[in-house]
């Protein structure tokens, strides 16, 4: 399938490669020059195929709250939180953000899951509860310590720009055309989420490229950028065998909602979060230039004792770094690990996440 910027995204160098059954840019002029950029300056992310959904009517806040495990009498209008849908046994099915709008809330869901998203959110919310697949909608990211700058040029609105702090969001007119904009991302970095008509992405992004601190950049340099940030990716680090517990993500299921249960697999994730997780997710750091990659197993001496699930080497940092679920008895900082790659064992260290530290403007 064709995202609205497929022509613009070629007409700008991409090299295109089937992404979630969609063609997006893997890389313009190459995967680390792409991340040191937004690193630096700012990039421009076309997520549109990440699924845009707006729930109104009914018994809202009652239904949502028992489809997900979040405490939405503290969502402010306006105010973005993580949050996690997840099956009957507490596995994780997908994560998303949730924001309160005037009339409903907004969910962006993954990509590769949102059809899944949709059935489940349909089966687990009630009639009275309306769900639009906002699909014409486009979807940008803009990433980056220079990212106000650049945007804020351009954008209108009741509400200034520098207002928005870390997961606020607000609607303006940016270059004309109406969006939603939230202060949020997937880099660690600074930045802004935008939505907006698909028939309006390519003038968008024409223009926001236009400016000195802005480059296009592909999902090669999203995923070494979020690896950096310890930021997880679902059908990765997150599936339906992984508990948020487990995972590191309980921030996504609020206090009031992990003692009084009430969303899908409450009793599971209570009864884990009592009991510890036998397994845990872990950062860890190799020496060398070899990275490690999804898959590789993790060996405590002769002991396997976890698996890979997401690594690559960090442009930042200048070395590898990896995400593994390993044996909780061998998740502490500055466990000596070792991981098995070609028939070699690499020397690996557990360290906190994030590798690379936020900078989000709180």
């Amino acid at each position: 399938m064709l995202l609205p910027l497929d022509a613009w995204h070629r007409e700008k160098g991409g090299r295109m490669v089937e992404f979630a059954g969609y063609m997006m840019p893997v890389q313009y002029e190459g995967i680390m020059a792409e991340h040191l950029w937004t690193r630096e300056n700012a990039g421009l992310f076309d997520v549109s195929h990440m699924g845009q959904i707006y729930l109104t009517g009914g018994d809202l806040e009652t239904a949502v709250e028992a489809a997900l495990p979040i405490d939405l009498s503290t969502l402010k209008t306006g105010s973005v939180r993580y949050s996690l849908l997840l099956d009957e046994n507490g596995g994780i099915l997908d994560d998303l953000m949730v924001t309160r709008w005037e009339k409903g809330f907004y969910l962006v869901v993954n990509g590769a899951t949102k059809w899944d998203d949709i059935g489940t959110l349909r089966e687990l919310l009630p009639d009275e509860v309306t769900l639009n697949h906002l699909d014409e909608n486009a979807l940008l990211a803009l990433q980056g310590p220079k990212a106000f700058a650049a945007l804020e040029r351009h954008v209108e609105g009741e509400t200034p720009l520098s207002a928005l702090t870390f997961m606020k969001g607000a609607s303006f007119k940016l270059g004309g055309v109406d969006a939603w904009i939230s202060r949020s991302g997937y880099t660690g970095e600074d930045g802004f989420e935008i939505s907006i008509p698909g028939e309006s992405a390519a003038q968008v992004a024409e223009l926001l490229c236009g400016e000195p601190e802005v480059k296009p950049i592909g999902l090669g340099a999203r995923d070494s950028l979020r690896l950096e940030a310890g930021l997880p990716l679902y059908g990765h680090d997150m599936t339906p065998d992984a508990d948020p517990v487990s995972a590191g993500l309980v921030f996504g299921i609020n206090k009031r909602r992990r003692s009084e249960g009430g969303f899908p697999g409450a009793a599971q994730v209570q009864g884990v979060l009592a009991n510890g997780p036998a397994r845990k997710r872990i950062g860890l750091t190799l020496e060398g230039r070899m990275a490690a990659r999804e898959g590789a197993k993790v060996f405590s001496g002769d002991q396997e004792v976890g698996v890979v699930t997401s690594g690559g080497f960090s442009p930042s940092l200048q070395h590898p770094i990896a995400m593994a679920y390993v044996d909780a008895a061998h998740a502490a900082d500055g466990s000596a690990l070792e991981i098995e790659m070609r028939g070699k064992r690499l020397p690996a260290k557990v360290v906190p996440m994030p590798f690379v530290p936020h900078r989000y403007h709180r």
